[in-house]
């Protein structure tokens, strides 16, 4: 495994910037034959991460969401490995993430969505899920809590990122 045992537990991030450079932090420790699978809802910081991730990692090319192209691969930009950004929501089985013929032995693979899969195509792998909560917001989505600066109050709310080890 990587250094990444360094950031297991859990943790908050208040803002997309701090999420991205805890994404930086994470692609510095990361190495060549690692499966991170990102989970959390649409709108968490997942593609945030990411865009750190990359920085850390030195590859080459805009980090987006791979949702319509499924799979994304980032050259590196020296001697490092490529990162393969993957969105495995519209999957079915384990079988098609295999036949994406993916590198994971020779690249970072960030996997959102891919939870159900993992264990299919790797013996271990890190989990990061990303909560997008409402804490600090004052907001109580007990009492159905509405209205147009809702979006805004949650995309500004602080995630809580906790890192797991599978395997």
């Amino acid at each position: 495994m990587t250094g990444l045992d360094a950031f297991v537990g859990e943790r908050e991030i208040a803002s997309p910037a701090e999420m991205e450079a805890l994404g930086r932090a994470l692609g510095d420790a990361l190495r060549a034959g690692d499966l991170v699978v990102l989970t959390g809802p649409l709108g968490a910081g997942k593609t945030t991460l990411t865009r750190g991730i990359a920085a850390g990692l030195g590859v080459r090319g805009r980090v987006q969401s791979p949702t319509f192209v499924i799979a994304r691969t980032h050259p590196s930009l020296g001697d490092g490995p490529p990162l393969v950004h993957v969105d495995a929501y519209r999957l079915g089985t384990d079988g098609e993430l295999d036949d994406l013929d993916i590198d994971f032995a020779g690249s970072v693979v960030i996997a959102e969505w891919a939870a159900p899969f993992a264990a299919a195509v790797a013996d271990r792998w890190w989990e990061i899920e990303i909560d997008r909560g409402w804490a600090g917001t004052g907001v109580d989505t007990a009492c159905g809590t509405a209205g147009p600066h809702v979006a805004d109050m949650e995309d500004a709310a602080p995630r809580r990122v906790r890192i797991t080890r599978h395997g």
